[in-house]
C-alpha cells in the first residue's frame, strides 16, 4: 500500500460492536470501509452500512477474499473466526482481532461519549446565543396575554370576552411553537433513532431560529426547494447541520444581505446548498474552517466546535460538506447525503 492511501478495511460481525466501528471509520479520513459481514440478517450494522452505501453481506467467506482489502477487523466474538479468516485469507491480509479489536471496541466507546459531549456543548454555546431573542419573543405574547385577562376581569361583554379569548389562544401557541422548536434542537438524540428527514423543513426550522442569535432585519431569505428531499438520519442531528450553517451565514452579513438556501435531487443524492453575501472567507483560514476549535470570531463569541462538529455529522450519515468563498462575495456550503430509499 503506498504511504497516504486510504486503509481498506472489512468489518466481519455487524452487532453493536461492528456498527460502532463502522460509525467511527465513515467518519475518519485515511479509512475506507469496503464491506461489513455478518451471518444474521438482521445485524444492525449491516441495516447502517447499506443506509450508507457500503456492501454489506452475509457471506463472510467472499468478503474476506475481496480485492482490495488493507486490514480485516474481526468483531464477531467467535473463538473459531480466527482458523475461518487463515482458511480463507491465503494472501495473509493483516487481521485485528481478539483482544486488539477489544480494545479498538473500547477506545470507539470512549470516542462515542466524547462525541456526544461535543455535540452537546456546541448545542448550548448556541442556545445561549439564542437566549435575549427567545427572551423578546416570549416576553412580548406574555405582556400581550396578561392586558388581555386583565381587560376580560372587567368587561361585561361576551362578544369582547371571546375575541380576548383567541387572541390569547393565539399569543399561547406562540409561546409554544418557540419551546417545541427549541426542545427539538437541545434534545439529545436517541442512539438508534434513524428516520427519513426532510431538508427543506430542517433549514426552515433553522431559519426561524436564526433570529434568536442574530438580526434578521435587513436581511432577505430566498429558497429554491425541490420536493421532500430525504436523508435517513437523526432529526436533531440534521438540525443541528443546518442551524450551524444557518447562523453562521447571517452571522457573516452582520444583519444585511441576501441568504440563499437550495435543495435538489442528483444520481442518488440530495444536495442542499447555504450561501450568503457576506464578506466571504479569507483564502489562507479557508482551509482550517473545519478544524476543532478553530474561530474566526472575536474570543467569547464563537467556540470553534461548531463546523467541525458539522462536518462529523454529515459523514456520519455518508455525506460531504465543501465550501466555496470569494472575499468581498460571500460563501457558499453545499452539502450533499444519500436520498433516503436509494
Amino acid at each position: 500500500m503506498v504511504s497516504g492511501d486510504p486503509i481498506s478495511v472489512v468489518i466481519l460481525g455487524a452487532g453493536t460492536g461492528g456498527t460502532s466501528l463502522l460509525e467511527l471509520f465513515v467518519r475518519s479520513p485515511g479509512i475506507a470501509v469496503i464491506g461489513i459481514a455478518d451471518k444474521d440478517p438482521a445485524a444492525p450494522g449491516l441495516k447502517r452500512a447499506r443506509e450508507l452505501n457500503i456492501p454489506a453481506s452475509q457471506d463472510v467467506a467472499n468478503l474476506i477474499s475481496r480485492d482490495g482489502t488493507s486490514l480485516i477487523v474481526d468483531v464477531t466474538g467467535d473463538p473459531a473466526m480466527a482458523g475461518f479468516i487463515a482458511q480463507h485469507n491465503p494472501r495473509g491480509i493483516q487481521v485485528l482481532g481478539g483482544m486488539t479489536a477489544r480494545l479498538l471496541w473500547n477506545l470507539v466507546q470512549h470516542e462515542a461519549r466524547i462525541q456526544g459531549q461535543l455535540f452537546q456543548a456546541d448545542k448550548l454555546a448556541t442556545i445561549g446565543t439564542f437566549t435575549s431573542g427567545i427572551a423578546h419573543d416570549i416576553n412580548n405574547p406574555l405582556y400581550f396575554v396578561m392586558s388581555l385577562a386583565e381587560d376580560m376581569l372587567d368587561e361585561p361583554d361576551p362578544a369582547v370576552i371571546q375575541d380576548h379569548a383567541r387572541d390569547i389562544v393565539r399569543a399561547v401557541r406562540r409561546i409554544a411553537a418557540i419551546v417545541k422548536g427549541l426542545t427539538l434542537y437541545a434534545r439529545v438524540p436517541s442512539a438508534n433513532e434513524l428516520v427519513d428527514v426532510d431538508l427543506n423543513a430542517a433549514l426552515e426550522e433553522a431559519v426561524q431560529m436564526a433570529p434568536y442569535a442574530t438580526v434578521l432585519n435587513e436581511i432577505e431569505v430566498a429558497t429554491d426547494y425541490v420536493a421532500r428531499p430525504m436523508v435517513r438520519g437523526q432529526p436533531e442531528e440534521i438540525l443541528q447541520v443546518c442551524v450551524n450553517l444557518v447562523i453562521n451565514a447571517v452571522q457573516a452579513m452582520n444583519g444585511r444581505g441576501t441568504l440563499r438556501l437550495s435543495t435538489r435531487r442528483e444520481d442518488g443524492m440530495v444536495i442542499a446548498t447555504i450561501a450568503d453575501t457576506g464578506p466571504g472567507i479569507s483564502p489562507d483560514v479557508l482551509d482550517k474552517i473545519f478544524a476543532p476549535f478553530f474561530t474566526t470570531k472575536e474570543p467569547g463569541k464563537g467556540t470553534g466546535l461548531g463546523l467541525h462538529i458539522t462536518q462529523t455529522i454529515v459523514k456520519k450519515y455518508g455525506g460531504v460538506i465543501t465550501v466555496s468563498s470569494h472575499e468581498g462575495l460571500g460563501t457558499t456550503f453545499r452539502l450533499q447525503f444519500p436520498s433516503a430509499g436509494q
